[in-house]
Parts: structure tokens; C-alpha cells; sequence
């Protein structure tokens, strides 16, 4: 017999309405009672009617997973953020605005408009983009940053120590005996993109090398970009014994540029990413690189962001988690290396 909410107000011997105050979020209800509610949806085994939840002004107990583009790692992402929601009955809608539409910010009010979500969880570029930010604070919408240029306490958010992690990857590199290592960057309207930078300069400086400026080539997180890049670097008379790629596809440009050079890696050239996608797994030599948490980042977005759905949740303190990365060593910067 499948359990009903008057089941579940019978057994916390509570109203029909505290039950539901309870289940979507709501105050004006004590501790107590809330406990007890909560142990009789336990003890019975009750699920939310579905047909209830598009009620004027209920939860809609779906969150919405918005990116711009459609990165490489959106994907595990997604898989996190849904793994977090089935633990919550909730579901995950992912979603673009309108590229049609120019404007950042006109183009996230078109999609709210007709966008049912208890939050959203933001990617960069629109993690970072003031205007959109402002938008959705005035809507009263709640949402979670992922890899945010800031920490602010605006709102909660979600990342890794991305300079951190391209220091000890170019540490890596100099450690094996590298001077000359070549970077390619990535767009610059995303901050991440800037902190790798940031910890390949940092690592160079602190064994006294100067950045050489010809030796760094702008890249666009795409293979096509990063084989660009390094036929470039790689055609220079006195050119670079490793290259690191800000992110996995343009390394994998990086390798293929190598081997139309005839080059040979990593005996001639070690190549390093940074991600840890599946296509860093499945290349040979298998691609030096940093991997990021990517599906415990979506899986930490969505938890953040169903603990402040409903009215309480406006009460919850803002949160910024930093989760750990690895630095995952292959035969492409080692020969002989694991992976």
C-alpha cells in the first residue's frame, strides 16, 4: 500500500498542512514537529506526489545545470549534480540560454521566464558575469557557482585550487628536467583559464626562471586551438622541450601537432593537460594531467543548492567549498609512466 501524506500527518500526529510546510521547505514549524514529520516520511516509505509539485508557488523539487557552452567536462558534472539529486528526489534539467540572443543577461532573463527551478547552478562564463548575477539576485533565485573568479559571500559556490594545481603540474614538468615549457592558455573572459596561468608563472619564478613571453601562445580550450598553438611553438628555432595546454583537448591538439612535426613524446617533447576527460585515458602515450573533481563538483552544487531551496533556505549560510584535484602522471611527459 503506498503510503499518503494524511498517512504521514496521522503517524507525526500533526495537520495535513504541517506535513506539507515541512516537505517544501517552509517555517513556522518547530523543531519538534519537523522531527517527527520527517521520521514518519522515513518510517512509511512516503514519496512527494508529483501532480502536487506544480502548484502555484510549490517547489518544483527540479534544479537546473545552465552553461553557455557546452565544455568537455559538463558531462561529469551533470553526472555529480544527478547522483546528488536522486539522493533528494530531486531531478536536473540542463539547460543553454538562447545563443540567438547577444546579451549574457537579456538571454538569462528570456530563459527564466519560462524556466520552473528550485536554483541553478552556474559554469563560467555565467558564474562570473556581474550583470547575470545581479539579474537572478533580484528574481530571488537561489544558485550555486561553479568555478567562480571570487569567493564572495553573494552566493554559495563550488571549486578546486586551480593555480595550486598548474604550479605542482609545472613543477612536475621541471622536475624532470625541463627549462624551456611552453603554455597555451584559454579564453579570456574565464578566470580559470588565468590561474593556470598563474601557477605555471608561479612555478617558473620560484626556481628563478623568468617567463619567456614567446614561449606562451593564447589558446581556446578546443584541440583546433591547442594545434595551432603548438605548430607555432613548435616551428620556433630554439623551441620548447615540454608544452603544457590548459585543458585536456588542447593537448591532445598539442600531441597531434608532435607527431605531424615527427616528433617523438615525451623522448622529444613531454605534453601535459589539464582535466583528466576520458580522452586523456584513451590516447597514446596517455596524457600527463590534472584532474579535476568534476563530478564531485556537480554532486557539491546540487547539495548546496537544495539545502537552500524553499523559503528556510534564504536562511542558510553561503558556503564556498574547495575540493581537492590530482595530479595524475602518464607516458606523455614519463616514458614508462603509469596510466
Amino acid at each position: 500500500m503506498v503510503a499518503t501524506i494524511k498517512d504521514v500527518a496521522s503517524r507525526a500526529e500533526v495537520s495535513v498542512m504541517t506535513v506539507s510546510r515541512v516537505l517544501n521547505g517552509g517555517d513556522h514549524v518547530s523543531l519538534e514537529k519537523r522531527e517527527r514529520v520527517l521520521a514518519a516520511v522515513s518510517a512509511l516509505g512516503y514519496r512527494r506526489n508529483q501532480s502536487a509539485r506544480g502548484l502555484p508557488g510549490s517547489r518544483t523539487y527540479v534544479l537546473a545545470l545552465i552553461a553557455a557552452e557546452a565544455p568537455s567536462y559538463v558531462a561529469e558534472i551533470e553526472r555529480g549534480a544527478i547522483r546528488q539529486c536522486r539522493r533528494d528526489d530531486y531531478h536536473l534539467a540542463v539547460v543553454s540560454p538562447d545563443p540567438a540572443i547577444e546579451d549574457p543577461v537579456e538571454a538569462m532573463r528570456a530563459l527564466i521566464a519560462t524556466l520552473r527551478a528550485d536554483g541553478l547552478i552556474l559554469l563560467p562564463p555565467l558564474a562570473n558575469h556581474a550583470g547575470v548575477l545581479d539579474l537572478l539576485d533580484k528574481a530571488g533565485l537561489a544558485y550555486v557557482r561553479i568555478g567562480p573568479d571570487d569567493r564572495s559571500d553573494r552566493a554559495p559556490s563550488v571549486g578546486m585550487d586551480e593555480t595550486a594545481a598548474a604550479d605542482e603540474l609545472t613543477s612536475h614538468l621541471l622536475d624532470l628536467g625541463h627549462r624551456r615549457i611552453g603554455f597555451i592558455g584559454g579564453p579570456p573572459d574565464q578566470g580559470g583559464a588565468l590561474r593556470r596561468y598563474r601557477g605555471y608563472a608561479r612555478a617558473l619564478e620560484r626556481r628563478g626562471i623568468k617567463v619567456e613571453p614567446e614561449l606562451v601562445r593564447p589558446g581556446d580550450f578546443t584541440f583546433a586551438g591547442g594545434l595551432a598553438a603548438a605548430r607555432d611553438l613548435l616551428t620556433m628555432d630554439h623551441r620548447p622541450s615540454a608544452i603544457f595546454a590548459s585543458n585536456d583537448p588542447m593537448a591532445l591538439g598539442v600531441m597531434s601537432a608532435a607527431s605531424q612535426a615527427g616528433l617523438s613524446v615525451p623522448e622529444e617533447i613531454a605534453v601535459a593537460g589539464f582535466d583528466d576527460g576520458e580522452a586523456a585515458r584513451r590516447t597514446w602515450p596517455r596524457l600527463t594531467t590534472i584532474r579535476q573533481p568534476t563530478v564531485d563538483l556537480g554532486e557539491a552544487a546540487a547539495e548546496l543548492l537544495i539545502a537552500r531551496a524553499g523559503r528556510a533556505g534564504a536562511l542558510a549560510p553561503v558556503q564556498a567549498r574547495v575540493l581537492d584535484y590530482e595530479l595524475i602522471i602518464r607516458g606523455s611527459t614519463r616514458a614508462g609512466a603509469d596510466g
